[in-house]
């Protein structure tokens, strides 16, 4: 069993060791308000359990030197991230710093047991490396609605085959260590919040466009997720009575005109009818389009790619102007796959928000592209975990 901490203090104080790095004993007492002789006794126990070790010695703030405390290098968290068509694994230390990432393409709609042995098989790698001598935590972000109180997906619209398999129970069982399970867009906006360019916002929102569209919500620096974990879905706000059929089984959803599958089908109704010579050319020598190819074909300067662009920045800022008026966020990122459609996305979405939303709202409102990319989904998993594990719950 993974050691935890037996009170508030000690998990206080790894969560600012995690987050800060190593610290003297002295810095840590002038945070948590502790008397010497009391966080002596926090720091020793946390020692004896394995959470944290000593680290030298600090310089001297006029006496005495303070002895430096750091977590224990020993410390492992694993995180999978799966996403619609393809799987990130990594291995961290208790700091999160990432010590190795492996990532291959994989088909989330090939089912639960066959997504996640080939997840646990990419892990092997990362332990055949030496990375790994015990697993403390795993945290797991998969591309549909979770129970998170359960851990696992309930009813997801492109997982098949996913619906309440008991992803947490089946990886606990592999792994012996604790986990947890959330929607990927959550976990990304937990590495946005360790490791992005959320890490002084306590507000905001992470806007994912990928397969799929769904947004992370974050208040007072956590996570939220609604009564039964499904807050955030905006991929299946509708836009338009009249609009195309979604995989939710609805029509005119968001999802339906801008996530990765739509964009694919118009791009490739646009190669297709010759509107676009760009598309066309790609779908010739490929057999099929992605968002990297309209991404491509507007930066060349094809009309009909930078429309599909800008038509679907525009529908995503419809949805996301009602939200900005109704949530009041600090930050906006717009992440995920079609997000690397750039800047010329990033300017539509901008502009119909900025126009579209009460001033009071976005007259100090950055909305800005993700700087982690990948990295977002894996560091997340770690925070959600080490969360978990650096808590007294």
């Amino acid at each position: 069993m993974t050691a935890r901490p037996q009170n508030v203090h000690q998990a206080r104080l790894l969560r600012l060791l995690r987050d800060e790095g190593p610290r003297s004993r002295a810095e840590l007492g002038d945070v948590v308000h502790l008397s010497r002789s009391k966080l002596a006794v926090e720091l020793d126990r946390l020692a004896e359990i394995g959470l944290v070790e000593t680290a030298g010695l600090a310089a001297s703030r006029g006496g005495r030197r303070s002895g430096i405390v750091r977590l224990s290098p020993r410390l492992r968290f694993v995180a999978f991230d799966i996403g619609a068509t393809s799987i990130d694994v990594a291995v961290t230390n208790g700091e999160l710093e990432v010590l190795g990432h492996v990532s291959e393409p994989c088909q989330v709609r090939d089912g639960a047991t066959v997504v996640l042995e080939r997840a646990l098989d990419l892990l092997g790698k990362l332990r055949d490396g030496g990375l790994i001598e015990k697993v403390h935590g795993t945290g797991i972000g998969v591309p549909g609605p979770v129970s998170f109180r359960d851990g696992m997906p309930v009813v997801p619209p492109i997982m098949p085959g996913w619906d309440r398999f008991p992803v947490r129970e089946a990886i606990g069982q592999e792994l012996g260590c604790p986990v947890l399970v959330d929607n990927d867009v959550n976990i990304m906006a937990l590495g946005e919040l360790h490791s992005g360019l959320a890490r002084s916002v306590d507000d905001f929102l992470l806007v994912k466009i990928g397969t799929g569209i769904g947004c992370g919500i974050v208040v007072d620096g956590a996570i939220y997720r609604g009564v039964s974990g499904s807050a955030g879905d905006i991929g299946h706000i509708r836009v338009d009575d009249d609009g195309p059929m979604c995989a939710c089984g609805n029509a005119g959803c968001l999802e339906a005109y801008f996530g990765g599958a739509a964009l694919a089908r118009d791009a490739t109704a646009a190669a297709r009818s010759g509107r676009s010579p760009h598309l066309a050319e790609r779908l010739a020598a490929t057999g099929e389009l992605t968002a990297q190819d309209v991404a491509d074909a507007a930066a060349a300067g094809d009309p009909d790619a930078v429309r599909l662009v800008r038509e679907g920045g525009r529908h995503v800022g419809q949805v996301l102007a009602g939200l900005v008026s109704f949530f009041n966020p600090g930050l906006v990122i717009i992440a995920g796959g079609v997000a690397g459609l750039g800047h010329t996305l990033l300017a539509e979405i901008r502009s119909v928000v900025y126009r579209r939303s009460l001033p009071l709202a976005t007259g100090n409102l950055p909305i800005v592209l993700s700087e982690l990319a990948g990295a977002a989904g894996v560091i997340g998993g770690a925070r959600l975990i080490s969360d978990h594990v650096f808590s007294t719950a």
